[in-house]
């Protein structure tokens, strides 16, 4: 058997050690015993916590699909979003024939009704002493959108997108809340 040299024999060791330790370590870690949770994980006092109402999916469906025959039974093109209390898209439907800008202003619409709690319409006229309002991302102050309330408080907003005025985007998100009542 040939002879090795002293550096390929420190080198051979080197990584023959290595190799054990790796090994060695992983056998440690696998039958290591199961950490406590941290304290950090205690459980919250009820009096730090509180209850929020939303639209089911099937009630956000059933309001937007009222707004878009409304929409239908006056022979508008629109689209309908209903977003909940945060913001978020529950439904947005699209009617036949609807513009493809329709879409994302339904939705936006949607979000600032139910950002300020009030119709956009009555928004639009805020903007006379406010005219930043409209920088505010994700925003559209125009006609069409209307916030759904329980006991005065906001939990969901209906955008309409799409008609030749605001008014009747809006009276077609009317007929969306009616829906629910």
């Amino acid at each position: 058997m040939k002879k090795l040299s002293l550096r390929a024999r420190v080198l051979t060791g080197t990584v023959a050690a290595a190799a054990l330790a790796g090994t060695a370590f992983g056998a440690v870690s696998a039958n290591a015993a199961p950490q406590t949770a941290p304290a950090a994980a205690a459980s919250v006092a009820k009096a730090d916590t509180f209850t929020s109402n939303h639209l089911t999916v099937e009630a956000a469906t059933e309001a937007a699909q009222a707004a878009l025959d409304a929409a239908k039974k006056e022979n508008q093109r629109v689209s309908v979003a209903v977003v909940d209390r945060n913001g978020n898209t529950i439904v947005t439907l699209r009617g036949d024939g609807a513009g493809p800008q329709s879409y994302e202003s339904a939705e936006r619409k949607a979000f600032t009704a139910v950002s300020w709690n009030a119709p956009t319409s009555e928004l639009v006229k805020r903007l006379e002493s406010a005219p930043n309002l409209k920088d505010i991302p994700g925003t559209l102050f125009l006609g069409g959108g209307a916030p759904v309330q329980l006991d005065g408080a906001p939990i969901a907003g209906i955008g309409v997108a799409g008609a030749p005025s605001g008014d009747l985007d809006e009276k077609f998100a009317q007929a969306g809340i009616a829906a629910l009542d």
